[in-house]
């Protein structure tokens, strides 16, 4: 299994904010966590993130078990994430973004590396800021883009650690229609080379882009399926779609 989550759990005090949860990825797809606020999607993000360490159960990502691993180990093995809160460098360009996060990546590279020595990763980002519609504003400070394209580099952040599976936390949270519908088709692009796990509030995309989709409710999984099998579950109906089952 390319990734698998088994029995997972995490508390805070009293609060059981995941509860034996356990579900697979399989390589390739786009998967899609959904739920309400409080559900426990976060904690789920964290724990397989190294940001938490689950009290029991284990996580395991291409046959390895990462339970409790720390997220720069995990980084290393190739699963990246974007974060809910937009995370950059506000004070460096588009392209040092992307460069930084490439040559942090790269073997025999450090932060104090001369330019002369960064080709690879000069070009990596160019590529990265290709793919995301960001090119022609390489030169411009980060922190004067738009939300939405701050959400893109953050991603291209994520896509500079060359990871095979990339974790996406609310990528359209604050976007416009038009730059959701970007999004959607970003993600398009990026499912052919990268497997994608994604928490999104917006069930229009979900139902769009998602190979699989898991809903949570109060720290568990309360159903999964194909975006078909999810939109007929009676309860996903009346929760989503205010429809009358």
């Amino acid at each position: 299994m390319f990734f698998e989550v088994n029995e997972i759990s995490k508390r805070f005090g009293g609060l059981v904010a995941v509860d034996s949860v356990s579900f697979a990825v399989n390589e390739g797809e786009v998967t899609s966590v959904i739920g309400p606020n409080g559900a426990g999607k976060t904690t789920l993000f964290n724990l397989i993130t190294g940001v938490f360490t689950p009290e029991k159960g284990d996580i395991y990502f291409r046959g390895e078990r990462i339970t409790g691993k720390p997220p720069h180990k995990l980084y290393h093995r190739g699963l990246a994430r974007s974060f809910q809160i937009t995370n950059i460098f506000q004070g460096l360009t588009v392209f040092e973004n992307i460069r930084l996060a490439s040559q942090g990546k790269s073997r025999g590279l450090n932060l104090f590396s001369s330019v002369s020595h960064l080709k690879g990763c000069n070009e990596e980002a160019r590529k990265i800021l290709e793919l995301l519609g960001l090119w022609a504003k390489r030169d411009e400070l980060s922190g004067n883009l738009s939300h939405g394209d701050q959400r893109y580099l953050e991603i291209g952040i994520a896509l500079a650690a060359r990871p095979s599976m990339l974790l996406l936390d609310e990528p359209t949270a604050g976007m416009t229609p038009m730059e959701t519908r970007s999004t959607i088709d970003l993600i398009e692009r990026l499912r052919t080379s990268v497997t994608i796990l994604l928490i999104e509030h917006d069930i229009d995309m979900i139902l769009e882009v998602s190979d699989r989709i898991i809903v949570m409710q109060l720290g568990q999984i309360l159903t999964e399926g194909s975006p078909d099998e999810v939109r007929a579950d009676k309860d996903v109906q009346k929760a989503y779609f205010g429809e009358e089952v």
